[in-house]
This record gives structure tokens, sequence and C-alpha cells, in this order.
């Protein structure tokens, strides 16, 4: 009866009551997808702890060279190229785990791989003589686990409704995502001091293993019509096939050369000896911009143009003309996997897809580019102990990290996406400054720890626990404190702003596609963010920082604004659908 009760007012122009604020936000922590996605969030945060982090420890006790440990860090290259089979993972039906649904038969593959890899690791011991195939369950781990990011945040963007938003799904993600980096962080850390590496390992797989009790009892949402009929792209109005094959080709080739380039630099890395392996930097610098224009910038400009061409009537059908052979048909399938997505986004957003990209090429800039450098920071510039850093980074950052992602939720339900994604960009900037007046004594750090009692807080609790208590110390931790509250808040806007770019019918590709750029850009301004550091030095690095951060924040103003004066009508989503996509 409610139901019918809002479409009478909704036909009578009467306004129609929405949950708002914190009601909507209560209302939401009553939905069983946020308790799915807390979790899949933990799945997705676990394995890249494990492979991206916590395997370097036990190399390290395993005495592995610093160059080996290097060549491992390649396998983070799946997670910035995951965009390269996003379009398998959208389309292909799985046989038998298929018959979960369209998302959940990929997240239980991805999870049951990582489980398994991870099990599989823990019963090897990383010396030189099981070194190449420990490596290799290492990097099939990482590409399970990539795969099950692509899913995963595709399936958040397809269930996300009026009360589990999107907002609120991807905090919560952030959420189950920073627990998972604890949990695989200091947590396994202070297992394998008491269990060992091994054990660590075999437990955190077995834990995978059972993940896919929620998988099973996850929402999913129906394959959309355009994944199993492709007719409308022989219909009257629609492109020409054989301008849609000139486009397919292009495309196709790009994207294969990419995907290969990546795979043989990673087996040829990870299986040759020392002094026979690439040079993974250069890799990197050199080919890094050559993979996003190939398969990211080149493809954009032709599926701009050929969605112009629709709209404008040029190269296309005057009539119907339907596939005459199975070759066609799965022409026609490739194209709606590979090519659609990217016209679909460019056709919606047009010029906006200027000012999306550069949002998503500066928003987390500094953060994805700062991570390598942060510990030889506290260490070896700032004098702080391995114990202090563990305790003010790994247990009381990630806890900050917690709050703030948590006020990002809050701010969602009380401010919106957009002012949200703003007030996170600024803080994330100006946190910057934290670190500045850090690397140049703390004097501001310590008028604000001393004056408000945090100082006095930390050695407090210092005592209790029995770590070291010292001004020093409580120095770091305000700096971290400040920067990952901001961390958090900007996580989770950033995270709810990319799903609310991507459409729910093209939502693996088009997501993978602008997640892939943060990860990759990071990976290309080390290099420089190195050099400049060893020139100029941290303060100066930090003040840069803050700079650069005031881009994104001018550039989100600026999306706002835009996305305050578009129409308020029809979801692009349901206009494409009823028109047959």
């Amino acid at each position: 009866m409610a139901a019918t009760a809002t479409d009478d007012q909704a036909a009578t122009g009467q306004a129609v009551e929405k949950p708002t604020g914190l009601k909507l936000l209560m209302a939401a922590f009553r939905n069983r997808k946020l308790g799915v996605q807390l979790a899949f969030g933990f799945s997705s945060g676990l394995p890249y702890a494990l492979l991206l982090g916590t395997l370097y420890a036990w190399l390290g006790e395993a005495k592995v060279d610093l160059e080996t440990m290097g060549v491992f860090s390649l396998i983070g290259l799946a997670y910035s190229f995951k965009f390269l089979w996003s379009p398998a993972v959208d389309r292909v039906q799985l046989p038998l785990l298929g018959k979960l649904g369209r998302r959940r038969g990929w997240i239980a593959l991805a999870q049951i791989m990582i489980g398994a890899f991870l099990i599989i690791m823990s019963m090897m011991n990383p010396s030189p003589t099981t070194l190449g195939w420990f490596s290799l369950m290492a990097g099939l781990g990482a590409f399970a686990s990539a795969t099950q990011d692509i899913v995963i945040d595709a399936w958040r963007v397809d269930v996300a409704d009026e009360t589990a938003t999107l907002e609120i799904l991807s905090a919560m993600y952030q959420l189950g995502y920073r627990i998972a980096a604890l949990m695989g962080g200091a947590l396994a850390l202070i297992l394998a001091q008491r269990l060992g590496w091994p054990a660590v390992y075999g437990g955190m797989g077995v834990l995978m293993l059972l993940l896919l009790g929620v998988t099973l009892m996850a929402p999913d949402t129906p394959r959309p019509a355009a994944d199993l009929n492709v007719a409308h792209l022989r219909e009257a109005g629609a492109l020409q096939p054989k301008i849609r094959s000139y486009a397919l080709i292009i495309v196709g080739l790009l994207w294969t050369w990419a995907l290969v380039t990546v795979l043989h630099f990673m087996i040829v890395s990870l299986s040759a000896t020392p002094e026979n392996r690439p040079d993974s930097k250069a890799f990197i610098q050199l080919y890094g911009p050559l993979i996003v224009i190939a398969t990211v910038i080149i493809p954009g400009i032709i599926a701009a143009f050929l969605e112009h061409w629709r709209r404008t009537g040029r190269y296309v059908l005057a009539s119907d003309v339907p596939a005459q052979s199975g070759g066609q048909r799965s022409l026609d399938y490739i194209y709606n996997a590979l090519i659609t997505p990217l016209a679909e986004l460019v056709g919606r957003l047009r010029w906006a897809a200027i000012l999306v990209l550069a949002i998503i090429l500066t928003y987390r800039l500094t953060d994805a580019i700062w991570g390598p450098f942060a510990l030889p920071f506290y260490i070896q510039e700032l004098g702080y102990t391995n114990d202090d850093v563990a305790v003010a980074s790994k247990i009381f950052g990630v806890v900050m990290l917690m709050i703030g992602i948590s006020l990002g939720a809050v701010s969602f339900a009380t401010l919106g996406r957009m002012p949200t994604l703003i007030f996170g960009a600024i803080t994330a900037a100006l946190t910057n400054l934290l670190y500045a007046d850090l690397a140049a004594g703390g004097y501001y750090l310590d008028l604000f720890g001393q004056n408000t009692g945090f100082y006095a807080l930390i050695s407090g609790i210092g005592g209790i626990f029995g770590f070291d208590h010292s001004e020093k110390l409580a120095r770091l931790m305000l700096a971290i404190a400040g920067e990952n509250l901001a961390s958090g808040l900007a996580g989770a806007a950033y995270v709810a702003y990319l799903s609310s770019i991507v459409s729910k019918k093209y939502s693996a590709v088009q997501y993978a596609l602008m997640s892939s750029l943060t990860f990759l850009v990071g990976t290309l301004g080390r290099g420089a963010l190195g050099q400049t550091i060893e020139e100029r030095g941290y303060v100066y690095i930090f003040w840069f920082a803050t700079g650069l951060g005031m881009i994104a924040v001018v550039l989100c103003i600026i999306e706002w604004i835009r996305q305050s004066r578009q129409p308020q009508t029809v979801a692009p989503d349901v206009v494409q659908e009823a028109h047959g996509g």
C-alpha cells in the first residue's frame, strides 16, 4: 500500500517524501547490502595487504635480496592494468559458477583462487630453489585479487538503490578494506612472530575461502538484455558494421599489444636471473604512458567519433541489416563488450569526460605516489624506530583512517556527494602541511598537541599499554592522525564519485578503466618524486603536494557546478534501456 500511495502522489504532482540526512543513514544501516559490502571490502583488501605489503617482511626474513623483492612488486601491475581483461569479466558467464549470478559467480571464483594460492604459498618456502614457483603463486594471487576488485566494484554500482546508496556502500567498502589492511598488516606481523609465516598465510587463505559464505548470501543483479541480445547494433540508425569493424580492429590490436607487453614483462622479470632481469623502473616510465595512450586515450577518441557519427546520422544503417553468420554475431558481441562501454561513457559525458579524467588523475595523486617514501621519511629522515612506526602508522593510523571513512559516511548523508568530494579534496591537500611541519621540526604540531591535551592523552595511553609515550612519538601520531582522517574521508568520497560516473550497464569495464589510472599514475610519478626529494628535501615536497591537491579542489568545484546545472531527468541507464541501448 505504501508503494501505491507513493505512486499516487507522484502522479498527482505532490511532493514525495524521501528519507534524507541521518534518517537515510540509519535506514541504510538496516540494509543487508551494507554488511555484504563490508565483507567484500575486507575480501578485496586482505590479498592486497598480504601480496603487496606483508609479503616483503616474509621475504626479508628469508634473506631474499632487495632486487628480487623489487621484482616481486611487479605483481602490482595486475591492479594497474586490470581494465585489460575487465570486458571478459563483465560479459562472460562462467560455467557452473555462473549459476550463482552475474557478479557472484566471478567473485566466488576469485575468492577460491586467492584462498588456494595463499594456502599453496604457505606450503612453500621462499628459498632460492623455490622462489620462481613462489613468485608465480603470488603473481596468480594478485591477478585473481585484481579480478575480484573488478567484480566487486561493478557489484557496488549494480546493487545501489535509494537506501543503500553509492555513497554509503562506498564508505562500507573502504571500511572493510581498511580492516583487512590492519589484519593483513599489523596483525599478520604479530602472528608471524609467534606462529611463523606459513601458518599466517595458510590461515589467511582459509579465511578467504570462508568469505564464500557471504558471497553466496549476497544479492545479485540480472544480466542486462544488451548482454544477451546485440541485434540493436544492426538496426536502422546504428553505425554501419564496416565502420564498427574498423574501430574494433584498431582497439583490439591496441589492447592485445598492451596485455601481451605487460604479461611478457612480468613473466620475463619473475623467471630471469638477477643479472638478466629488465629494468622495471625504465619499463614503467617508457611503456606506462604508451599503454595508457593505447588502451584509454586512443580508444576514447575513437569512441567519441563513433558516438558523434551515430548521433549525427553519419555512416549509419538506413534499414535493419541482421547478422548473416556466426562470425558477424561474434564481432557484434566483441564490439559490444569492448567499444560500447567507452562510447556510452564518452557519449554521455561529452566534454565533461576531460574534466572527469582530470579529477581522476589529480584527486588521489599525492597518496598514490607517496606510499614507498613514507617509511624512509619516518625512519631514515626523522629517526623513528620500527616499533614507533608500527604503533603510529599501522595501529593508531588505521584506526584514524576508519574514523575518517565513518565521517565520510555521515558527510554523504548530511551534505551530499559532491560537497563531500570537495571537502575530502581540501582536507587531503591541507594535511600535507602537517607533514611539512613534521619535517621542519614540528613547531605547530607541538603547539597544538600541548595545548589541546593530545600529547598528555598519548602519554597516558602509552603508559598503560607499554609503548613509547614520548612527545616525539606523539608528534608523529598527531600528524598521521590528521592525514589519515583526511585520507579516509577522501578515499570514501573518491570511490563514491567514480561509482556515480559509471553506467550500470557497463559498470565493470568503465570503473576498472578509471580506477586503474589511479594506480598507474601513482606508479609513474614515484621516480620523479624520489628525485625531487633528493634535490629539494621533504619540506618542499609537502608544500608542493598541497598545491597539487588544490588543483583537484578546483576541478571538483567545477564538476559540482556542471552537475548542478544538469536537468534532473530520468537516469541515463533507463533512457538507454528504453531505446534498446
